[in-house]
């Protein structure tokens, strides 16, 4: 029959024997299995054995899974759909064991689970019972199943691919447990692995049940993720001819980037299309919004290689350029250092396209590392942070202005009030010690030569004044008033940074004390922000203060925080909003004058009312007998031939739309998706906004 599905319980003894050969398609994943896999499945066959009677013929079965298999009955000849993760793991095993033990003749039965030596008289070739993908073939069969090749796997000390350093590691894993084992307990483990040890082998004739089937009986194995399932489905979209191909450009991306940022890879690429906080799996959003699988060879050549070339450019800090490479990366390794990658997907929309532009691109990751630092400092959460950097890679994609005052990438006159305002702060109280540290460190490269980054395994942010000095101590003495030390405790001109841990005891030592034995190492520190500290003899208000100025200065010079202005500010010079819909070709623009809503004029709105008979429609009929609405020269719309003032944004929003509608919501800040709602919850109490009167 066609599609015969078979299910058996098998012995190892019969899974490693000429039964089978087991091949690896290319498409498959590499070598996952880490150290605890490779460790638990060791624990859990010692702990069987070690509960086996004497005859392990009377031994339990032992279950290890199930494998799913391309086969039929008549040919051994199986291509592994799940099931790699055991059976490669399985095989390092036994080569442990036979290097382990040093019976010849056990050794050479281990052998012969592993391959079928060729004969030079029968003249064959070696018979591999385990074939891996073709970037692993020929390692796995020199360094794993030829003998004496894991003694010399683990004494490799050159770097290796993912897969094969997976190897390498679980190689020495079991070489180490298999040590504290004596002749006789090898010779019974291996003895029990492949007679006691069972696998079902699911064998379907096609590949289409046998991936319908793999997920439900995968129950050691790791499960194939995202990228390995969408990489089944693209590659196998793409002509029979071309498929090895594109399996080597696949694969060879994920090898340059490790596995685990391969995937990150895949959710950024999700992002950048989906442009909103996700709703789903990684899977299903990708198929709904990439949409891959339709043009799958376009999709590797112009998505995937190019994004996986730029995110590993973008991670390692590594832009080569014949200009401002430099500069660049020096943007690039503080992103990197911020605690979230929302900022990743509109850089890699960015760099795909302008990477060529070294000008654009040090313009735009210098930018980016202001808007991404300003978000830390003003605490915004993830869902602001998704709806701006979404929003940003839109206007990227347009091709729209990045460097415009109104530009999503730039900050606004009040982001940069609220960012100076935070910055000035008690930061050691609002933030948390990451985001502090962080900060501090950026401050810290800024204010020193710039001409090293240290990578200290310990950062810690600590008072110079201590939070409870003790009460007869120099710092109650410099600063005796309460409110004056409160006032100074947590903000930057009192903290400093430290390659240690903390320590609570230390901190409240005499100021002499903390410079020599707490702050430096060897009466020396790395830090910039430390080394000031060192050079004063008292701490007193006054040295906070300039030091608080100086840090200061230096931020709001690297971060253009010049044109700051508070909401309140803002609110009386009039702020910006527009209204636009590129369905029907609308756009206005009107501004907040007061209390009264303004639309300028220019604005167009839709030709006739098409809502329910409403007040607003008297008001727009006024307008239009008025001369104040006009037919634009084409007569698709109507033009405001004048500013005309509204008493609220819901009556100017319903005039443009020709229906009623609650303004507050539609009506957005310009150059933000910021509403006229959520502008005017954010005002301070008694700042200027216009009470909506929509009914």
């Amino acid at each position: 029959m066609a599609h015969t599905l078979t299910a058996k319980e098998q012995a190892l003894a019969k899974i490693f024997s000429d039964d089978y050969v087991f091949t690896i398609p290319g498409y498959q994943r590499p070598y996952s299995w880490g150290k605890d896999q490779a460790e638990e499945l060791l624990d859990d066959l010692l702990s069987a054995l070690s509960a086996a009677p004497e005859h392990l013929s009377d031994a339990a079965p032992y279950f290890l899974g199930s494998i799913v298999l391309i086969k039929t009955e008549s040919k051994s000849d199986a291509i592994v759909v799940d099931g790699q993760q055991r059976l490669t793991t399985l095989t390092l095993l036994l080569s442990a064991i036979r290097a382990a033990i040093s019976d010849a003749s056990i050794q050479a039965d281990i052998t012969s689970c592993i391959y079928e030596r060729g004969s030079l008289v029968k003249g064959t070739q070696a018979r591999y019972r385990l074939v891996l993908r073709d970037r692993d073939r020929d390692f796995f069969r020199q360094y794993v199943q030829h003998e004496d090749g894991l003694s010399t796997l683990i004494k490799l000390n050159t770097p290796l691919p993912d897969a094969q350093a997976r190897l390498r590691t679980n190689a020495q894993i079991f070489l180490d447990s298999l040590a504290k084992l004596t002749e006789l307990e090898l010779g019974r483990l291996v003895q029990f692995i492949i007679t006691r040890c069972y696998l079902v082998t699911v064998a379907t004739p096609d590949l289409d049940s046998a991936y319908r089937i793999f997920g439900v009986l995968n129950s050691r194995g790791l499960d194939l993720n995202a990228t390995d399932i969408l990489k089944a489905e693209i590659i196998g979209g793409i002509a029979a001819k071309q498929r090895d191909a594109y399996t080597k450009k696949w694969e060879d991306a994920e090898d340059d980037l490790g596995r685990e940022d391969f995937g990150d890879l895949f959710s950024h690429i999700r992002m950048v299309y989906r442009k909103a906080k996700p709703q789903g799996t990684l899977l299903k959003e990708f198929k709904a919004h990439v949409n891959p699988v339709s043009q799958p060879a376009d999709f590797i050549d112009n998505i995937l290689i190019p994004m996986a070339k730029a995110f590993g450019e973008l991670q390692a800090g590594a832009y080569a350029s014949q200009k401002y490479a430099e500069q660049v990366n020096e943007h690039l390794h503080w992103l990197n250092r911020l605690e979230f990658k929302d900022w990743v997907p509109p850089a890699l929309a960015f760099f795909v396209q302008y990477r060529d532009q070294p000008e654009l691109v040090l313009s735009f990751f210098r930018d980016l590392e202001r808007l991404g630092y300003s978000m830390l400092i003003r605490k915004i959460g993830v869902n602001g942070r998704i709806e701006r950097f979404s929003s940003l890679t839109g206007i990227i994609e347009a091709g729209k202005d990045l460097w415009g005052e109104t530009s999503l990438l730039q900050l606004s006159p009040v982001e940069q009030h609220e960012t100076f305002k935070a910055l000035n702060g008690p930061l050691y109280d609002t933030h948390s010690s990451r985001a502090l540290a962080i900060l501090l460190l950026r401050l810290d490269r800024l204010m020193s030569d710039a001409s090293a980054i240290y990578q200290h395994d310990v950062v810690s942010v600590e008072h110079v004044m201590p939070q409870q000095p003790a009460s007869d101590s120099e710092w109650q003495t410099w600063i005796s008033e309460p409110t004056t030390r409160q006032q100074w405790l947590h903000r930057l001109g009192n903290l400093a940074l430290l390659s240690r841990k903390k320590n609570s005891a230390a901190s409240n030592r005499d100021f002499c004390w903390k410079k020599t034995a707490y702050f430096t190492k060897g009466g020396v520190s790395s830090f910039a922000l430390t080394t000031q500290v060192l050079q004063h003899q008292k701490w007193t208000s006054e040295v906070m203060e300039k030091r608080q100025f100086d840090m200061l200065q230096t931020l709001e010079s690297h971060w253009r925080l010049h044109d700051r202005k508070s909401k309140e500010d803002s609110a009386d010079e009039g702020a910006l909003f527009e209204l636009e819909s590129a369905k029907h070709g609308l756009s206005a623009r009107a501004q907040q004058c007061g209390q009264t809503f303004v639309v300028q004029a220019d604005s167009l709105a839709k030709l006739d009312w098409r809502g329910e008979p409403h007040s607003y429609q008297q008001l727009r009929e006024n307008l239009c007998s008025r001369g104040m609405l006009v037919p634009s020269d084409g007569g698709m719309h109507l033009l405001f031939t004048c500013d005309v003032a509204f008493t609220s944004p819901s009556a100017a929003s319903a005039t443009v739309l020709g229906r009623t509608d609650n303004g507050r919501n539609t009506w957005r800040l310009k150059g933000t998706s910021i509403t006229y709602a959520e502008w005017q919850d954010n005002l301070t109490t008694g700042a200027a906004a216009v009470t909506d009167d929509i009914d």
